[in-house]
């Protein structure tokens, strides 16, 4: 059993920057696949990015490329979302979520384990 959890939501401007964190109790967490969803209210979750087991490939929605990066720190058992040039439809809850092997790196039904996730709020 894999348990996950994330910090580092809050208020933020429009143009600003927040990272969050995301922790995940594994023994071997280099071969999870780790990666971010949000759901901002009355909308469905959606895909933000993912990273490959180990130092893997990355993924990125296209309404974050170039805005948002996600890395890993396997000693630290912890994945970040790198926030940057933030936008008010950035706001949502933020998810963190794992899986071992098989499935997309997008589809949130392919990940087993979630944390109860960190709110962003984007003012304009």
């Amino acid at each position: 059993q894999v348990q996950v959890g994330e910090s580092g939501g809050g208020l933020v401007q429009a143009g600003g920057s927040l990272r969050l964190s995301c922790v995940a109790s594994a023994r071997t967490f280099s071969s999870l696949t780790m990666a971010w969803f949000r759901q901002a209210p009355g909308k469905e979750r959606e895909f933000v990015a993912a990273i490959g087991r180990n130092f893997g490939s990355l993924y990125y929605a296209d309404s974050v490329k170039g805005r948002f990066t996600i890395s890993r720190d396997n000693a630290k058992n912890t994945v970040y979302l790198q926030m940057s040039s933030l936008k008010p439809e950035d706001t949502a809850v933020y998810y963190c979520a794992a899986r071992n092997y098989g499935g997309s790196y997008n589809r949130g039904e392919d990940y087993a384990y979630w944390g109860q996730g960190t709110q962003v709020t984007v003012s304009s």
